[in-house]
């Protein structure tokens, strides 16, 4: 149990195909304090996506003005395509008392931490268990095509150089053990993020 806490900000990178939009979405669906964040893309959507769920899918023309309007948190190119995080939606979570995670990338996680208060972010890099593994998962998953995989591999290794850059590490060689790792993490950083007052007034009771 903990007592009214301040909201934070969660962030979980990995390099593609290690399971961290897997997990994300494990915590969200089990936890009713955390909002994830939804990103906004210039990619083409794929079949299984949906809008609004998945990513919000723009123009390169949308995303520049979005961009010039001061609308995004964050924002980088992976892959010859833009990402970013609306700003909005973010502060209306936080607002409403509800921590927000992120699903993003190295580039994304660093502009994240410039935005707040270094004891309002928490950051989880999740790892696979080898590259011969993330390959495995890369190709099982057929989202894309071999030529795609091999230079997710490269950027893998980019990815996995940023990991010094994060609070925790997990290697994810098993989903519901690495969901329950992150679950603790969460919940050792709400204690953490206890409104003070409302612990005074607790114990002013016993005294």
């Amino acid at each position: 149990m903990f007592i009214n806490h301040h909201p934070f900000v969660i962030i979980i990178s990995s390099p593609s195909g290690a399971g961290k939009t897997t997990l994300c979405k494990m915590i969200v669906q089990n936890d009713p304090l955390i909002k994830l964040s939804i990103s906004a893309t210039t990619r083409e959507k794929r079949p299984q996506e949906q809008e609004g769920l998945d990513y919000f899918f723009v123009s390169t023309t949308q995303f520049e003005d979005m961009k010039n309007n001061n609308q995004l948190l964050e924002y980088a190119t992976v892959f010859d395509n833009q990402y970013a995080t609306p700003k909005q939606k973010v502060d209306h979570h936080l607002a409403n008392n509800h921590c927000v995670l992120f699903d993003i990338d190295w580039q994304g996680a660093r502009q994240i931490k410039q935005k707040y208060q270094q004891d309002a972010v928490v950051s989880i890099f999740i790892l696979p268990p080898s590259l011969q593994e993330l390959e495995r998962r890369l190709k099982a998953r057929a989202q894309d095509s071999l030529q795609i995989v091999d230079k997710r591999m490269q950027e893998a290794k980019n990815e996995i150089s940023h990991y010094q850059e994060y609070d925790f590490i997990i290697i994810n060689d098993d989903l519901n053990s690495s969901y329950q790792k992150i679950k603790s993490i969460i919940e050792a950083k709400r204690v953490a993020r206890q409104n003070r007052q409302d612990i005074a007034n607790l114990i002013n009771q016993f005294l």
